[in-house]
């Protein structure tokens, strides 16, 4: 058996990530009847949401949180948990019987002839149709200068965070002020001295909860779903700045970070003797820094031309040109705002399965 290869399995279609976008995926291609695998790389289906930390909330209500066939089975404007939005993901596979592969972790995708090729270890796919469902920005975002700071302070990046127990004894630098920075740092202040060091990125107009927010969110749902897009004037626009910017404020307001005590500090810029320094070149002095600074594109396991120079998925509307029969689904702004919300990745979904099924190759799009 040693070094013998294992021979492929073959499907219509092979999806790549068992979360939300991979679920909803499949849930169009079920009912279609499409012959598809659903591959993912946690043990259980919402592991992905089980491995953030434990106070995370979604930042919309449980009325717009459901994937397409089953509703989020909360209040309407209860905001679920990261663990009731994993228990949904997983309750919402087996209702539908989709076929998901649990730890099957893909390491490559290439061509081969007329199908593709996706192997996971010793594992072999082939399919007619690839759609990656398992989010570009899968590597954690550290500055380099990290590795220059002393070893005795803890890092922790928010991907590894969770809960305040993990840190020591000491002040703590959150680095990055958007909505997972925010509510790390006040969620920290009962124990620590915290400075959070980074732009605010503005706030949302209503406190999620509120009842002001629950007369607005209907609206602002339907703005970011049905104006905010690629097929609008203003979404064409908006689009590019909106890809680069930081996430509003959600939850959290300036007045609840000063409330808790919290410094506002400029951009952390660099290391020196050690400790974190900022942009004003103060050298802070801390037992530890947990970085909320994103994520960083990474499809160098599609051996495939689908990035573009900045390693950002090349696609329109999730169809990769010059790739027939490959397709994202998930992404930001894929085709809406609301693309890559749990609510909102059913449609992204349902058109990508619809060409599928239609059997049209992508089209070679000279723009992108």
């Amino acid at each position: 058996m040693g070094g013998q290869r294992m021979e492929p399995e073959r499907y219509e279609t092979v999806v790549v990530g068992g979360g939300q976008a991979g679920l909803a995926t499949g849930y169009h291609l079920a009912r279609l009847g499409r012959p598809f695998v659903i591959l993912d790389a946690g043990q259980r289906v919402g592991d992905a949401w089980r491995a953030r930390w434990d106070s995370l909330r979604l930042f919309t209500p449980a009325r717009y949180s459901g994937l397409p066939g089953m509703g989020f089975p909360a209040a309407a404007w209860h905001y679920p948990t990261k663990d009731e939005v994993a228990e949904y993901l997983e309750t919402y596979a087996a209702r539908f019987q989709l076929p998901v592969r649990a730890g099957v972790r893909v390491d490559g995708l290439t061509r081969q002839g007329d199908r593709y090729l996706v192997t996971a270890g010793e594992r072999r796919f082939e399919a007619a149709n690839v759609v990656v469902a398992s989010g570009a920005y899968r590597h954690p975002l550290v500055p380099s200068f990290a590795a220059e700071l002393d070893p005795g302070i803890l890092q922790l990046h928010s991907s590894g965070y969770r809960r305040p127990a993990q840190l020591q004894e000491g002040g703590v630098l959150v680095v990055g002020a958007a909505n997972s920075g925010a509510e790390i740092a006040v969620e920290l202040s009962g124990a620590h001295r915290i400075w959070l060091s980074g732009r605010h990125p503005g706030s949302e107009p209503t406190r999620a909860g509120t009842r002001l927010d629950r007369l607005l969110t209907p609206p602002f749902w339907f703005f970011i779903s049905q104006v905010l897009t690629v097929d609008t004037p203003i979404g064409r626009k908006l689009r590019p700045k909106l890809m680069g910017a930081g996430t509003p404020l959600a939850r959290v307001r300036r007045r609840d970070i000063a409330a808790a005590g919290i410094e506002r500090v400029p951009r952390t810029a660099g290391a020196r003797d050690g400790l974190p320094v900022l942009e004003d070149g103060r050298a802070l002095e801390v037992a530890n820094v947990v970085w909320c600074t994103g994520y960083r594109p990474d499809l160098s396991w599609i051996d495939l031309p689908v990035q573009d120079d900045d390693g950002q998925p090349r696609h329109d509307r999730g169809v990769v040109a010059g790739q027939p029969g490959l397709y994202f689904v998930g992404l930001f702004f894929q085709t809406a705002v609301s693309s890559a919300l749990v609510g909102g990745v059913g449609r992204d979904a349902e058109q990508i399965v619809a060409r599928i099924a239609a059997g049209k190759p992508a089209k070679v799009d000279a723009s992108a």
